[in-house]
């Protein structure tokens, strides 16, 4: 059985854990600075976020060019 997962490469794998990683940690600090009324733990997270949403955009440009990379081979 071949999924995507197992053809991804190992760059694309990486910008995803990384990606996972950083909008979890931003997650927790703006979850925990709103639960807590701190206003600039609430903000510091989100620079976290947007950094782990850029990483998984850049997960996909990653997938595309070796998924396009594979074809043109063929």
């Amino acid at each position: 059985m071949n999924d995507s997962w197992e053809s991804s490469g190992r760059l694309y794998r990486v910008l995803v854990f990384a990606a996972m990683g950083f909008i979890a940690v931003g997650l927790i600090l703006t979850i925990a600075g709103t639960s807590t009324e701190n206003r600039p733990l609430t903000f510091t997270g989100l620079p976290f976020i947007g950094v782990g949403l850029l990483l998984h955009i850049a997960g996909l440009v990653a997938r595309g060019r070796a998924a396009r990379r594979r074809l043109g081979s063929k």
